[in-house]
């Protein structure tokens, strides 16, 4: 379902460990849409000061970096918001309403270019 949202020109937008629904989405051209991607998710360093690491079944950082995500983690518990293009992503509920008004926006850009 994402992948067919951003290759019809929609936004995909995450926050926090909703990034592991972005892990396998593959694009028509078979690269995972991740790839490339400047982004932003529970950091590993995040799941590791709530000791919940050894519980994951993978480090979600880790995993979109092995995608080809470009992660860009701010500082542990921070509101921390990425744009690329479509693909809109916060780091951890401290993000949630900078991600909404981002994506927003981004929603804005697309329906005006429409």
């Amino acid at each position: 379902m994402a992948a067919n949202i951003y290759e019809k020109g929609g936004v995909v937008a995450a926050l926090c460990h909703g990034p592991t629904a972005l892990v396998n989405v593959m694009l028509n051209n078979g690269k995972y849409l991740v790839e490339g991607m400047e982004m932003v998710c529970f950091s590993d360093s995040e799941e590791r000061e709530v000791k919940k690491d050894k519980f994951m079944p993978f480090m979600l950082e880790s995993k979109l970096r092995e995608r080809g995500g470009i992660l860009m983690p701010g500082k542990n518990w921070s509101n921390t918001v990425v744009v690329t293009g479509r693909l809109v992503t916060g780091q951890n509920p401290a993000s949630a309403s900078d991600t909404a008004a981002r994506m927003c926006q981004v929603l804005n850009e697309v329906i005006k270019q429409a």
